[in-house]
């Protein structure tokens, strides 16, 4: 589960609403599936950045000042004429959605878009005939859409709403906002909740995101792409230190949050390499994951033979023995790490190819092809390596992006697949800590955990950092957050800055270091969203600037070239906000 810092620097307004409305639907009905199915099992990742903004949604609802515009005019009373502004917003965003699943299954919504766009191909002062009534009918659909399949359900106000269709007053829209209201009050202790239960394990990321192994060397990128062109600054200035802090502030987060440590880690996005590793294991974590793109690289570049590189490879690896002398050692120190890694089939499956099957048919092919592990397995035709013990598949995947493309939210697929998995009788469920407790227990068969003495680094795109870095404008990035860590760090050393400030220019400095404003640089993501990405990146260097009390660099005022040919490294997945 992650989104990055929507919030402007100076007010805290948020951007963008990804946060609260992923949190609506999918981070909402993630939970009710599980609490729906108490069998199941699963490990469920937040990121501390995400779980940042939601805190502050409480804090916004328990005030009444609402900072983000969208939640604003559902909250605005019929008192006061909209403003042109609001207008605007509300028609540029309200329609941002998955037409098929989220517009076109409602008549009332599809009519308000049919209007819209045939006032739009007329030109923008067309659509200054829409009225008040037509805002706030639409700002009411697009919530009641972005609702997830558990409230449809649960919910009478939502299903009130849904049924009444038109003419909501301020009193529905107010109705609705309390839904919005309760229901992300209750996103961490839900699964906090489930957590205590026993029924899932909550992993961590370091907190803001950071793209881990290319901060500690942007060189460990030539591991799986030896040609790749990088940045111009040879180095992330203190790249280790600045990991090592977004770890511990991961940790201190998420001890308050769900009262106790984490012990497992989803790097971001599943980017690996030797010396992260080594401060993963420094901190204490038992395990971390990533994709088995980058375990055949490792394999690969230990020598294995292919044809031990061509099937999965269906058990976890010890990576060791891991040293960092940076981290000064303690009590939950190890030298060894537990690493699973994603069955990148089974994986994908769900997240780009079920959606367009119906979901009975989707969750029996998916426990089917698990089974057929298990069986295959029974047989003594399992993969390499894995004689005398049974399998461990690994599925992994966005908490929220896929379900958008599901029809009723991925309802009918979840529930299946659920029920499937938890009922199958060669099938076993276990969180990551059971799994690697049960390989490491004394008396485990030979073959139970693989080993390995290094990785090559790598992602869970690919296996591979080019959705980072190798482009022409994530190495200007790169260069500019470079430039900015080292205005940062003489400050800093200069002491003119206090307690307070520090601090203030220190979470600025996260925020910027985030790996999402390098994902979506590149002309293999629609130009919106990157011009849209790119400024907010450009405005939290500048504000870091600001809070630095250093003149803003002329050079941040100024776009980045686009249509640089990013796909030169094999490309990026399109994320879907």
């Amino acid at each position: 589960m992650h989104q990055p810092d929507y919030r402007e620097q100076a007010g805290g307004e948020f951007r963008l609403p990804w946060v609260y409305l992923h949190a609506l639907k999918d981070y909402s009905d993630m939970a009710w599936h599980l609490e729906r199915n108490p069998a199941m099992r699963a490990v469920v990742n937040f990121v501390p950045v995400l779980l940042d903004q939601i805190e502050d949604y409480c804090d916004q609802f328990a005030t009444g000042t609402l900072r983000d515009p969208l939640l604003r005019l559902l909250a605005r009373s019929d008192g006061a004429p909209l403003s042109r502004a609001e207008h605007a917003h509300a028609l540029e965003q309200c329609f941002r959605a998955n037409h098929e699943h989220l517009i076109a299954p409602f008549p009332a919504y599809n009519r308000l878009h049919e209007i819209f766009r045939c006032l739009d191909e007329e030109g923008a002062d067309a659509t200054r005939y829409l009225s008040d009534q037509y805002i706030y009918e639409l700002v009411t659909w697009y919530h009641l859409a972005w609702t997830g399949e558990g409230l449809r359900r649960d919910s009478q106000v939502v299903a009130q709403l849904l049924a009444k269709g038109t003419q909501f007053t301020a009193e529905d829209r107010a109705a609705l906002l309390q839904v919005v209201a309760e229901t992300i009050r209750d996103i961490i202790p839900r699964y906090r909740r489930l957590e205590e239960r026993g029924q899932i394990e909550i992993s961590t990321t370091p907190h803001g995101h950071p793209l881990a192994p290319l901060m500690i060397d942007f060189q460990c990128a030539k591991d799986a792409l030896p040609d790749i062109t990088l940045p111009h600054a040879g180095r992330y200035p203190g790249g280790r230190g600045r990991v090592n802090a977004h770890i511990e502030m991961a940790q201190e987060d998420h001890q308050r949050r769900f009262g106790r440590a984490p012990t497992g880690m989803w790097p971001a996005e599943g980017a690996l390499s030797t010396p992260f590793a080594a401060l993963i294991a420094a901190h204490g974590f038992q395990w971390a994951a990533s994709s088995e793109a980058v375990l055949r690289n490792s394999l690969r570049a230990s020598g294995a033979p292919e044809s031990a590189l061509a099937a999965p490879h269906y058990r976890p690896f010890l990576l060791g023995p891991l040293t960092d002398p940076g981290v000064p050692k303690t009590a939950g120190h190890a030298n060894s790490l537990t690493l699973f890694f994603r069955d990148d089939r089974l994986s994908d499956l769900i997240g780009f190819e079920y959606a367009r099957w119906h979901g009975r048919d989707a969750s029996e092919h998916f426990v089917r092809e698990v089974a057929a592990i298990a069986e295959r397995d029974a047989n003594g035709a399992e993969p390499p390596g894995n004689s005398g013990t049974r399998p461990c598949v690994c599925v992994m995947l966005d908490g929220e992006n896929a379900w958008e493309y599901y029809p009723y939210n991925g309802f009918y697929f979840l529930s299946g697949i659920y029920a499937g998995l938890a009922t199958h009788p060669r099938i076993r469920l276990l969180t990551c800590s059971e799994a690697a407790a049960e390989r490491h227990r004394p008396g485990a068969p030979p073959g139970a955990i693989g080993a390995l003495r290094a990785l090559a680094a790598g992602s869970w795109v690919y296996g591979n950092l080019s959705t980072w870095i190798g482009a022409r404008d994530k190495n200007t990035a790169w260069d500019l957050l470079c430039e900015a860590k080292v205005c940062f760090d003489r400050v800093m050393a200069s002491k003119r800055l206090d307690a307070a400030q520090r601090r203030q220019a220190t979470a600025q400095l996260s925020d910027c270091e985030s790996s999402d404003w390098f994902w979506w640089l590149g002309d293999n993501n629609p130009a919106p969203s990157v011009a849209s990405f790119e400024a907010m990146f450009r405005a939290k260097l500048a504000r870091l600037y600001e809070l630095l009390h250093l003149p803003v660099p002329e050079q941040l005022s100024i776009p980045f070239h686009h249509g640089d040919g990013s796909a030169e490294h094999g490309g990026t997945m399109k994320r879907v906000t």
